[in-house]
């Protein structure tokens, strides 16, 4: 019986999550066509709550427990640079519903052929980046700064490729490039639990999941020499730590 419920529930977490992506996208297209209208701000503001509500409703759809640390660290205004690593794919999911504020992020190029999904990364503000073409990456790279130096949100995920329950990996070469060359803050993201919602095994399962948005590191206030060598090591040490410490008595959603 076991089984045939957790089959169940995934074949319903998954139709949910394919009817809402396309019934609302059309919704998010009309939106974001206003911004031609002067309404920028307004028309980021409302894409991301409609991108925020469909990701708290899969989240209720899977019944996972969520405990959710540190919100209070997120700056309510200017730019950041979510910096996570990156357990499973419910963590974009997951960042959606709690980061609280608009943000693109930074997918990989093969994402742009995905029907509904590359609109809402194009929407968010996202962008894609080819790794296997260096001039290409680093004009993704180059756009991402500038995005922040305008004042807009992106999260990245250093490690460049799902860990999948393997720990925390290696940080890529030039992985914080986004903030050393912006000057944004950096809120480092730690995730445990999202591989085992879904990848794990193929199955939706209704565990719990966390996560913390740790203390800002203000890259403005440090050295050049430091934002260069010793930002990704800093950013890395961060959320190691905040994978390793015992849960507090944060708010379980």
């Amino acid at each position: 019986m076991e089984p045939l419920m957790a089959l169940l529930k995934t074949v319903s977490a998954f139709a949910i999550t394919v009817l809402t992506i396309i019934l609302f996208t059309p919704l998010v297209v009309v939106i974001f066509g206003l911004r031609f209208l002067g309404l920028r701000k307004l028309i980021t503001w409302l894409t991301y709550k409609i991108a925020q509500g469909w990701a708290r409703c899969i989240i209720f759809v899977t019944g996972c427990t969520l405990k959710v640390e540190g919100r209070e660290n997120i700056p309510s205004s200017g730019s950041v640079c979510f910096v996570s690593n990156h357990v499973g794919l419910f963590d974009i999911i997951l960042a959606l519903a709690y980061a609280g504020r608009p943000f693109g992020f930074i997918a990989k190029k093969e994402l742009i052929y995905l029907p509904f999904i590359n609109i809402w990364i194009s929407m968010l503000g996202g962008l894609y980046i080819d790794r296997k073409n260096i001039r290409k990456a680093v004009k993704t790279i180059n756009h991402g700064i500038e995005k922040l130096q305008n004042g807009w949100s992106m999260l990245i995920f250093p490690e460049g490729t799902r860990s999948k329950g393997r720990g925390l990996l290696p940080f890529r070469s030039g992985a914080v490039k986004l903030a050393t060359n912006s000057l944004a803050p950096i809120v480092p993201i730690a995730i445990t639990g999202s591989y085992d919602v879904f990848e794990k095994n193929y199955r939706v399962h209704a565990v719990q999941v966390r996560m913390v948005f740790c203390p800002v590191i203000n890259t403005a206030e440090m050295s050049s020499d430091d934002r260069r060598h010793h930002l990704a090591d800093q950013v890395r040490s961060v959320i190691e730590a905040a994978l390793n410490r015992k849960s507090d008595d944060s708010k379980t959603y």
